[in-house]
Parts: structure tokens; C-alpha cells; sequence
């Protein structure tokens, strides 16, 4: 599925109700961060993301591609319920979230990337921790493709940017697509059905030639 997360998607304001506020001056759900709809989580899966676009932190600047530009944290820390995080300024981020509302438990461990590194192979985040996804590869338009680990107890999933604060006159936007990976059970179920099906072709054409002889 592709999606579109816009500059102004603020992740501190994942799973909050409309009229929330965050990063001093964003609120719901105009700085809301976009929600993956249509995509079943199961703890343990591997997601795979692909990201084009740009997105800038302000009217006069320019656009950065969806691996970003400098390091930055978030100003205000965790807020909401939701971990604080050092990433790539207008990178594409994701966070996880369970079914509660995000601000009425406390927030994770933060993930600082200027010292993980941009190019992992895999990641594992917490639920409501904040992580980087970037364009999804392990270098910027190239690479191999990363792989993102669903968390236990996760039933949502929130795409938002990097910024410091005031994502409400951020410009821009991403085109992102999510892709479950299918687990190796699945996929050598799907290949003993697609070998049965080939069985019974062959043995009802054979049969059919078997037939027109008598």
C-alpha cells in the first residue's frame, strides 16, 4: 500500500485525540502524523518500506529526501506518551502503538541514530518508540532493503517527519509504501498449494488423454 505522510505530520501527536497539542504549537489533528490503515500487525513480522519525495522544515528552506539532513531531537523530549528520538531532520519516522491512548503511560527509551547508524540491516523498536525509517534502504537511493520488526503488543502504526519543533509550517510530502514480508511458514505453504495445483492439473490432463485412447 502507498501512502502519502505530508511535511506538517507530527509523530508526538500519534493515537491523540483531536484537540491535542504537542511540540508547543501543533495540534490534532491538523499536525497529525498518518496512520497505515489496511495492514494486520503480527508481533515478530518484518515490514519493508520504499519512500520518494521531499519535505522541509520551513517555507524558506529546502526540500531534504526522505533520509534527511542533519541530526536533530526532538525540543521538548518524549511528550504524550511517546519517546524522544535523534534523527535526520525531515526524515520519514514511524512509531508502533498498542490500543491505549499514547499519554497515559509513560514514554520508552529514546533511539539515538547519529550513534545506530542509518545503514542497519534491522530494527526492533518499542511500542511508542519513535524510530527512523528514511527512504528504507541501507544507503540513500541504494542498498539493500531494511527490514522493521513488529513489537509485541503493537496494533497501530503512525508515519510522520523529523523536525525539532512547530511542524505546522513544514512543507512537503513523502510518498511512502509499506510491505508485510511474508513469514517462511507462509511462503512454503504457498508453495506445496501451488505444487498441488500443478499436481492436479497434470493428473486431470492425464486422465482427460487417457480417455480420448479408450
Amino acid at each position: 500500500m502507498t501512502i502519502t505522510v505530508a511535511g506538517t505530520s507530527d509523530p508526538w501527536l500519534a493515537g491523540m485525540p483531536d484537540g491535542s497539542t504537542a511540540s508547543f504549537v501543533d495540534v490534532a489533528p491538523a499536525q497529525s502524523p498518518v496512520q497505515v490503515l489496511g495492514l494486520s500487525l503480527i508481533p515478530g513480522q518484518t515490514l519493508n518500506f520504499s519512500a520518494s519525495g521531499g519535505v522541509k522544515n520551513g517555507p524558506p528552506l529546502p526540500l531534504h529526501d526522505p533520509d534527511g539532513g542533519s541530526f536533530v531531537s526532538h525540543l521538548p523530549g518524549s511528550e504524550n506518551g511517546i519517546s524522544d528520538i535523534t534523527a535526520p531532520i525531515n526524515s520519514l519516522l514511524g512509531v508502533f502503538l498498542d490500543n491505549s491512548q499514547t499519554n497515559l503511560t509513560a514514554a520508552p527509551g529514546s533511539l539515538n541514530f547519529s550513534s545506530i547508524g542509518l545503514n542497519f540491516s534491522s530494527l526492533a523498536p518499542q511500542v511508542k518508540q519513535v524510530f527512523f525509517i528514511g527512504d528504507g534502504l541501507t544507503g540513500t537511493n541504494s542498498g539493500a532493503v531494511q527490514n522493521f520488526i513488529v513489537p509485541t503488543g503493537a496494533t497501530r502504526l503512525f508515519l510522520g517527519t523529523m523536525d525539532g519543533y512547530e511542524w505546522a509550517n513544514n512543507g512537503g510530502s513523502f510518498s511512502v509504501t509499506v510491505q508485510a514480508v511474508p513469514e517462511p511458514s507462509t511462503i512454503f505453504g504457498l508453495g506445496v498449494l501451488g505444487f498441488g495445483a500443478f499436481f492436479k492439473h497434470n493428473l486431470a490432463k492425464s486422465n482427460k488423454s487417457n480417455k480420448q485412447d479408450n
